[in-house]
């Protein structure tokens, strides 16, 4: 198959016209795979996705669409009147990839070495656009305006989210919803849980120096900075569940340590990295202070000094439980109550979509995309993919949650 012809995106005038949520045109489905396939095969990282922000804007004024942006600098929106201004709600995308290598064999894989989209963003952008799309065609039965914005950079640190609440994409919206895909939900079923979804995640560098190196012969002449590190890592492993609290779930992970290379040198500086993930925001500063304060007192004992850096993520994303209602809803109205997946445990992975929770209530939907073996490797796997038979009913989906939103009386935080 020609590559180009299995990724080109559908002719506008091939979609078909929209006039009832509950029965979509055949067209429908096609035209978002192609426009999947199209971002999945030319990804870009985060704050430099010019030609993925060209194209959404593309698709969404051909629609008829008016998109307003750049802001934070590659991302967008369109705001979608109904039958008055009323109340307005919004549903974000994210839209960069991930630097890594595709390694799949279809014809759609990425054709930018070192950059794919293993993290379904392509197809949050999609379902996004199909979205947009029906509200545009169903406008007439809106009750208020939905604001639909993509937003760059999710994957970075900092990332994009709070680049888009600077400029300004929260104003005057009440409440936001997003998805994520999700490979270990069979496709099909929509994943819903209230309170946290994810966890927060922070990253911390440590820095330890003595006042010179030593001979490995004679480490009581010296002091040892292998060995503080190693007092100062077994504190810090043993923090969660004594300094937070243990009904809720945390994690301290050291993921590197570096520091010298002659098998006789006990060296004067040590590195150790690491993360940290909360699903309680009381845990996550009270465990921040503490780690700060081990680092402290461990080289102030044994006459070395450090430098401690943490580089504040995402919060943990705290879904709403008023709007986790709308969406158990709608999926019952549309797709049947056997296709709720009730989540029994947060993720410890973060997402920044956290970040405009922490100025209106929001919901997190997990979208299931798995089908097979091709559709069951995790996140951020080399290999990969989602059965593109989710998208359009998860647009169809978003859609009516957005319009059940709009219905009901203000959500206030």
């Amino acid at each position: 198959m020609d590559p180009d012809v299995a990724t080109r995106p559908m002719p506008v005038s091939q979609l078909g016209e929209i006039t009832s949520l509950s029965t979509l045109p055949d067209e429908f489905t096609p035209f978002l795979r192609s426009i999947r396939r199209h971002l999945h095969r030319n990804p870009e990282v985060g704050f430099q996705e010019t030609e993925t922000s060209a194209f959404i804007r593309e698709t969404l004024e051909s629609n008829g669409l008016k998109v307003h942006g750049p802001i934070a600098e590659t991302g967008l929106y369109v705001d979608i009147q109904g039958k008055d201004t009323g109340r307005t709600v919004g549903y974000r995308a994210d839209i960069d990839a991930l630097p890594q290598q595709d390694m799949k064999r279809v014809p759609y894989a990425s054709i930018n070495d070192g950059v794919a989209h293993l993290c379904g963003h392509d197809a949050h952008t999609t379902i996004a656009i199909g979205t947009a799309l029906l509200l545009d065609s169903l406008r007439d039965e809106i009750e208020g305006t939905v604001r639909v914005f993509f937003q760059p950079n999710e994957e970075g640190m900092p990332s994009g989210a709070p680049r888009m609440i600077d400029d300004g994409v929260l104003e005057g919206v009440e409440a936001v919803y997003a998805v994520h895909v999700d490979p270990t939900i069979e496709l099909g079923r929509y994943g819903l849980i209230e309170g946290a979804a994810t966890a927060s995640a922070d990253r911390f560098t440590i820095t330890i120096t003595a006042p010179s190196s030593g001979h490995s012969a004679r480490p009581h002449e010296s002091v040892d900075t292998l060995w503080v590190s190693t007092l100062m890592l077994n504190t810090l492993y043993q923090l969660i569940g004594r300094t937070s609290d243990p009904r809720l779930a945390a994690v301290i992970t050291p993921t590197w340590i570096s520091g010298g290379e002659a098998y006789n040198v006990i060296p004067q500086q040590v590195k150790i990295g690491g993360t940290l993930r909360c699903q309680s925001l009381a845990d996550r500063e009270r465990l921040i202070r503490k780690i700060k304060q081990i680092v402290s007192q461990t080289v102030g004992v044994h006459g070395a000094a450090a430098e401690i850096k943490v580089d504040t993520g995402s919060p943990p994303v705290l879904n709403d439980e008023r709007l986790i209602d709308y969406v158990r809803a709608t999926v019952k109205e549309l797709h049947g109550a056997s296709a709720i997946y009730d989540i029994d445990l947060p993720s410890m992975g973060a997402e920044d979509f956290a970040h405009y929770l922490s100025h209106v209530p929001g919901a997190l939907v997990r979208v299931g995309t798995a089908s097979g073996p091709e559709t069951r490797y995790p996140l951020h796997d080399c290999n990969f993919d989602i059965d593109e038979r989710a998208l359009a009913p998860a647009s169809q989906l978003l859609t009516g949650v957005l319009m059940r939103h709009l219905e009901h009386p203000p959500v206030h935080s």
